[in-house]
């Protein structure tokens, strides 16, 4: 019923809380704001027999009503649940391209691929561009032979990682999902792969974790195919040596030695030292049940110093307060052993949750960039973009640990009312906040002055309070209602107002003509060093930074910063533009620079979190966007405070 299109322009209104428009609609789907316009009243008819509507907010954008929720919701069942058979968006041509030209041994024509994909040849030499573009971090090249096509040529381990990170849908590292796919080799030998290394694993007693084992059978199973076709492996002497001393070793031959009869492949030794690499790449640990002293056998010294000085490094950028954390000391001990491995011998572990970790645990993940960082500085060996998101997930489990651990805020509150609706009030907020406020009493206004401050940390009143007070005053009603409990879990979050903290009216850039990522960030980190905030150096720290993890995050947000703090202070130099431009695949056209203090000792947990509202809003940077002044921009971030 929905295609293409018109499924995605659903999507982006269905995520926003207020009007989008259609230019914002367009930079999402890369086509014009009259496509959009079309496809908006093509909606509208689809949309009028199911329960829902589209209304144009004159000045605004577009804005969904649902107005039956039963008939709704059963169109999204249709819509959402439907095959998408062939790709109709850039990134799904891409997808498909990567799929299609790495499971192809023979050449392919432009003419037959560009009518496969019922597109002209031109935007498929685009597409192909990109397609180039993924290819590079892998040494793989487009080889091109006149009269015959293209196909793909480059190192055949390589080879093996591409297609593990292209070729397998994201859900397949699920469990079982795999014998439900066909695309590397027949269901009922992916089937027999798994039972192999179920039996074989557990008998050499090599734990495990469910997504370790579908790497390894995407792994194995991407061997097969390959070996059939006549494409082996060759490593490093050196390489070779090593791993045939390891215990993993052995267990790889007693899985090949089965395969070999199951599935009727002959395995030379360097195809059976390849599966002894993923062995040692993805065993684990696993819990033990007496305590912390079973894992003092796994852990050599060499990796608890690293896993010390990692928390260390992070603890003096970030002031995570996640020192002493000793689960996440041993979760992190535990796990950089097959991760130093798994990124010796190159072998890039899928990470299907990277996104959602980026959006949702932006200061978990620059956590695990700067242990990325420390591992590189110590070890020599490079971390790969995956292994960072896997990292995040430990400092993501500390930093939650640590805000259950965190003391109660102190308030007082004040009422004109009488104590019987003061006593109304505190109840309420004592039933409401329990343990994480604590109400130190109650004052009458003409009290205020003779108040010590020092144990307080904000006033709840429910009347106007118009002498300075040395603390914050939060204005709510008798009867709590409406965002009154949002403005005290603000200040619980210890969240303050942006305007004067992060946003320098100074450093706020509306509708910029900028045509690139590197122009974008040459003029904010310029402008940042013209105002005498930052040095010269912060740019070429941008772009380092840049290079180990693209910073946009969808929803036309990127938030470069530098890799190492370089400035004496915490804030934000901001830019918007006029048209997006493309950011590591990702359209983007609010861009904010984000220079975090040296030394900071600030908790900024309230700041990502602020990002992480107008990230995850269509509507906030949509009303970005139309921002011609910088109070009607800072206006914006002050609802989302006070939300």
């Amino acid at each position: 019923m929905l295609q293409g299109r018109l499924r995605e322009i659903l999507r982006l209104l269905m995520a926003a809380d207020a009007p989008v428009t259609s230019s914002v609609i367009a930079a999402n789907l890369k086509v014009t704001s009259r496509t959009v316009r079309n496809d908006i009243k093509e909606l509208q008819d689809i949309l009028a027999q199911q329960g829902a509507v589209v209304h144009s907010v004159r000045g605004s954008g577009y804005q969904l009503h649902i107005q039956n929720e039963q008939k709704f919701r059963g169109l999204l069942q249709d819509v959402f649940q439907q095959n998408k058979g062939l790709p109709v968006f850039p990134e799904e041509r891409i997808s498909y391209l990567m799929k299609r030209l790495l499971l192809t041994e023979h050449y392919l024509k432009l003419d037959s691929l560009a009518e496969e994909l019922f597109i002209s040849k031109s935007t498929l030499q685009t597409d192909l561009k990109e397609v180039k573009k993924r290819l590079l971090p892998y040494d793989i090249v487009l080889e091109t032979r006149p009269n015959y096509g293209f196909k793909l040529r480059g190192d055949e381990v390589r080879m093996r990682y591409c297609m593990a990170e292209y070729i397998v849908d994201e859900r397949e590292t699920e469990i079982d999902y795999l014998n439900e796919k066909a695309d590397i080799l027949p269901k009922e030998e992916i089937a027999a792969i798994r039972s192999v290394i179920m039996k074989k694993v557990n008998n050499v007693q090599i734990p495990l974790s469910n997504l370790g084992l579908n790497n390894l059978i995407i792994h194995i199973a991407i061997a097969c195919k390959r070996i059939r076709t006549g494409n082996y492996v060759s490593l490093f002497p050196e390489d070779m040596e090593n791993i045939l001393l390891q215990k993993e070793y052995k267990a790889a031959q007693t899985i090949v030695e089965e395969l070999e009869s199951e599935l009727s492949v002959t395995f030379p030794e360097s195809e059976t030292a390849y599966i002894a690499i993923h062995l040692l790449g993805t065993k684990r640990m696993t819990q033990s049940q007496n305590g912390d002293t079973e894992y003092t056998g796994f852990i050599d010294q060499e990796t608890s110093k690293l896993a010390a000085s990692i928390i260390e490094t992070v603890e003096e950028e970030l002031t995570l307060g996640i020192m002493h954390d000793q689960e996440l000391r041993m979760g992190l001990a535990l796990h950089l052993k097959p991760a130093v491995n798994r990124n010796r011998y190159g072998m890039n572990l899928r990470n299907p949750m990277l996104s959602a970790i980026k959006e949702n645990y932006p200061l978990a993940f620059e956590a695990g960039i700067i242990a990325g960082v420390v591992i590189k500085d110590k070890t020599g060996i490079e971390i790969h973009e995956n292994e960072i998101g896997y990292l995040a997930l430990h400092f993501g489990a500390a930093i939650e640990r640590r805000k259950t651990e965190s003391p109660p805020k102190r308030c007082i509150i004040v009422c004109a009312s009488g104590a019987g609706s003061a006593q109304l009030l505190r109840e309420k907020l004592r039933s409401h906040f329990g343990k994480r406020l604590d109400i130190l009493g109650t004052a009458e206004y003409y009290s205020l002055d003779q108040i010590s401050y020092e144990s307080v940390d904000f006033v709840v009143s429910t009347i106007p309070i118009k002498r300075e007070l040395p603390v914050p005053v939060l204005k709510v009603n008798t009867i709590l209602g409406g965002n009154d409990f949002a403005k005290i879990e603000s200040k619980l979050d210890g969240e303050k107002e942006p305007d004067s903290r992060y946003i320098k009216k100074e450093l706020v850039f509306l509708y910029q003509n900028l045509q690139s990522k590197e122009d974008v960030i040459r003029f904010l980190g310029q402008k940042a060093v013209e105002h005498g905030f930052a040095e010269d150096g912060i740019i070429d720290s941008i772009f380092e930074r840049e290079a180990i993890s693209p910073t946009c995050f969808g929803n036309l947000v990127a938030i470069p910063h530098p890799l190492i703090p370089q400035t004496e202070s915490t804030f934000w130099v901001v830019c918007t533009l006029k048209k997006p431009i493309d950011w590591e695949n990702k359209r983007v056209q609010f861009v904010c620079l984000l220079c975090v203090e040296k030394e900071n000792k600030a908790d900024l947990q309230s700041m990502y979190k602020l990002l992480g509202s107008i990230l995850d809003d269509p509507a906030a940077v949509s009303q970005l966007l139309k921002s011609r002044t910088y109070k009607e921009f800072s206006e914006i971030f002050r609802k989302k405070t006070i939300r």
